[in-house]
């Protein structure tokens, strides 16, 4: 069988599973399917006659493909009085706030499910192509295309399992009416990679929302979360992101119910936290996106994790606008009092998003270093590989993340037949690996020299010894 090009990057471990090179491929050859970590690939059904190379074309990891800038560039470079910022991409101006009808359905403050429902309201689009639970206990979420508001206002709150899209892509290129379309920034890129090549397609998304995305994660991170809340067998439904009064925004609960009726709910300081924060279960391909704030996207949503804004356990969201016309709408909806919303400086939006960017601008050097000197096909990013980035107590704390993200990865393989027991054993695995880092973060307090000063400090020695 003649194979697809798009499997040179699941071969390489470098495929997040968006579904857009299923969706866009003329001969129908393939099918996103889970793989055994539990995160999603696309696998070739039937012979790939023509070879066009589509699929590759329409990759967000793929080396041939343009990148953010350029796609940002081309998006929304002409735009009058439009900004730009390294970090961010093109911006028209940025709010903070929340929207009075979404909020407490919302994970944060509601804004995107307030622009997506007034989106259809007002006729901009016809449908909204947005993240939904699904009735599937071994696919507990799903892209589906929505028509009604109250579609919209029930898919409110974040999901944090994978999901793909070839499924409603195929089914808007045949459906009469145009879309907007919400999703991860490598999700959002791979639409406009897959606009580019086809009309019809661009036709059909006239708006598209982004997401700020630290990273991804498997479905075996849900079925780890519901195991530390003591339930197990096959899952009926959860909720990432609860609300709870006495609680900051950032200390929200994840809950969930399996199919016997149980129940369980663990706050996130109680584990989640810890996972994320570690990269456990989270895919190859996270280590090497730099795309923080969704740059190819008409708006940018993201909780404000600011400490103005984060003791209030209601949520508060930040909007990052680029597109003339989701910055009218917003206006109006501020105008109408539908929003709350303020003005906030580019510097603040930066500072709220500091980890993510410090996980994608600067640890992802390493990264990359770290991945070409095992021999590993790493794609061409914006930030370039460095070995002495970081002082070598925080090098040493990314290689052990890394080997936790591994480890993980490999362990969790079932969610659905694990017990009691494999948690327990799933900690130990992982412990050796928590102490060791414990170890680094002691050391890096006791030395807090930034390793700039270290360097100037020795130029200063050499300096003086050879003058």
């Amino acid at each position: 069988m003649a194979p697809c090009e798009i499997l040179t990057i699941v071969e390489n471990d470098l495929c997040i599973g968006c579904g857009v090179c299923a969706a866009i491929c003329p001969q129908q050859v393939l099918e996103m399917r889970f793989n055994r970590f539990g995160e999603y690939n696309p696998v070739q059904n039937n012979e790939c006659p023509k070879k066009c190379g589509l699929c590759l074309k329409v990759c967000p990891f793929a080396d041939e493909n343009p990148n953010e800038n350029s796609i940002g560039k081309r998006q929304y470079g002409s735009i009058p009085q439009i900004l730009h910022q390294t970090e961010t991409g093109y911006y028209s101006d940025i709010f903070v706030g929340y929207a009075h009808a979404t909020r407490e359905r919302g994970a944060s403050g509601g804004l995107a499910t307030w622009l997506l429902s007034t989106l259809l309201k007002e006729g901009v689009v016809d449908y909204v192509i947005a993240v939904i639970p699904n009735d599937d206990p071994d696919r507990l979420f799903k892209y589906t295309l929505m028509s009604t508001q109250e579609a919209v206002l029930n898919s409110a709150g974040s999901a944090y399992y994978p999901v793909e899209l070839s499924v409603v892509l195929k089914e808007i290129q045949n459906k009469p009416g145009k879309c907007a379309i919400i999703g991860l920034p490598c999700f959002i890129k791979a639409i406009r990679l897959a606009t580019q090549k086809n009309r019809k397609l661009e036709e059909k998304i006239p708006v598209t929302a982004g997401l700020v995305c630290g990273q991804l994660k498997s479905k075996n991170y849900t079925g780890y979360l519901a195991a530390l809340s003591g339930v197990f067998a096959h899952l009926k439904s959860v909720n990432y992101r609860g609300k709870s009064i006495g609680n900051t925004a950032n200390n929200f609960y994840f809950s969930c119910v399996n199919n016997h009726g149980d129940r369980g709910k663990i706050f996130w300081d109680e584990g989640g936290a810890e996972a994320w924060i570690n990269r456990w279960f989270t895919p190859n391909a996270c280590n090497y996106c730099d795309d923080i704030f969704a740059e190819c996207a008409d708006a940018t949503f993201m909780d404000a994790w600011l400490p103005e804004y984060s003791i209030d356990y209601r949520g508060t969201s930040i909007v990052l606008v680029r597109s003339s016309c989701l910055k009218e709408i917003i206006q109006n909806g501020i105008d109408s009092h539908q929003l709350s919303l303020n003005h906030l400086p580019v510097q603040d939006l930066i500072q709220s998003q500091g980890g993510v960017i410090q996980e994608k601008r600067n640890i992802i050097s390493y990264r990359l270093y770290l991945a070409r000197k095992k021999g590993n096909h790493v794609p061409i990013k914006r930030v370039s590989p460095r070995s002495f980035a970081f002082h070598p107590v925080f090098r040493k704390k990314i290689v052990i993340r890394e080997e936790m993200r591994v480890v993980s990865r490999n362990f969790w393989i079932d969610q659905n037949t694990r017990e009691i027991s494999d948690r327990v054993m799933f900690r130990k695995r992982l412990h050796p690996y928590l102490v060791r880092f414990k170890k680094c973060e002691q050391i890096s307090s006791f030395f807090v020299l930034p390793l700039s000063a270290l360097r100037f400090i020795l130029r200063k020695i050499r300096s003086s010894l050879h003058g």
